[in-house]
Formats: C-alpha cells, sequence, structure tokens
C-alpha cells in the first residue's frame, strides 16, 4: 500500500521528494519524505500518511515543544482525512501512542533536575527554568534524542 499512497500524492505534491529510509518523517528544508520501505501494514501506511499531511499543511520549523505537539496533532488529524478519503483503516489507539511519545518527551525536557517541578519553556528553545527553585537547565534542540537536561 506504500507505494500506492506514494503514487497518488507524487501528482498532488509534486515538488515533494521520496526517499527511503530506516524511518518515517518529513524533512521541510528539503522538502523530502523519509519512509521505512521494509515496513507494512497499517500502521507503516498511517506514518506515511502522517508525514504526507506534515508537508501538505507545509510543516517546516517549531517555536517550542508545545508547538511541536500542536504540529503533531495537527497533522494527525490531516492523516486521519486522507485515510478516510482512500479508505484506509484509522487505528486511532496507534495515533495516541504516537502522540504520546511526544507528551512524554516534553515532560521529561520540561521537569527541573533539581526540585522535579515541570517548567515552561523560555524564549530560548532549549533553555528551561524553574519557577521553584530558580534552576536552569539546556536540551538538545533535537526531537529524535533522548531528552538530556544539562544544568547551567
Amino acid at each position: 500500500m506504500l507505494n500506492n499512497i506514494k503514487k497518488a500524492f507524487k501528482l498532488q505534491l509534486p515538488e515533494i521528494r521520496f526517499i527511503s529510509s530506516d524511518r518515517f518523517y518529513w524533512a521541510p528544508e528539503t522538502k523530502t519524505i523519509y519512509y521505512d520501505k521494509k515496513s507494512r501494514g497499517n500502521t507503516a501506511d498511517l506514518a506515511l500518511l502522517h508525514e504526507i499531511s506534515h508537508a501538505k499543511l507545509k510543516h517546516t520549523a517549531y517555536r517550542s515543544d508545545f508547538s511541536l505537539i500542536q504540529l503533531e496533532v495537527d497533522a494527525w488529524e490531516e492523516a486521519k482525512k486522507i485515510a478516510n478519503e482512500l479508505g484506509i483503516k484509522i487505528n486511532l489507539n496507534h495515533i495516541e501512542d504516537c502522540l504520546d511519545t511526544y507528551r512524554d518527551w516534553m515532560a521529561k525536557r520540561s521537569q527541573c533536575p533539581n526540585c522535579g517541578i515541570r517548567n515552561l519553556q523560555q524564549a530560548d528553545l532549549t533553555q528551561y527554568s524553574c519557577y521553584n527553585c530558580h534552576s536552569k537547565w539546556k536540551v538538545t534542540p533535537s526531537r529524535f534524542c533522548r531528552p538530556y537536561r544539562a544544568i547551567v
């Protein structure tokens, strides 16, 4: 089914490239959707539709952890619409599981390494500051790696 989905959207989004990879993701800088061609089944179809949705919605950079989660929610909402149009079964539990990985990622990044209170991100995407104990810590800007926290 992955090839059928790709073919359908190559016509709708001719500027988008599809490249085989070991995971699914959207790279807005190069207008490329990376997909795992070894994946099969409904989960793979939904993953590809989700990345196509990022492209259709013209998602680029995110300004905060919260805005990244909003982009993910928007892409899944669009993926559900596309799946419905294509007659692809929608596994809502899978979608919530995917969103939970981002929620968990943000919760770990926002937790103060000293007192454990969750905090809001500062203007700098990599900076957090604790409202309780006034600690400051930095996190990686990458959404693909483990949420390390370094006290500054």
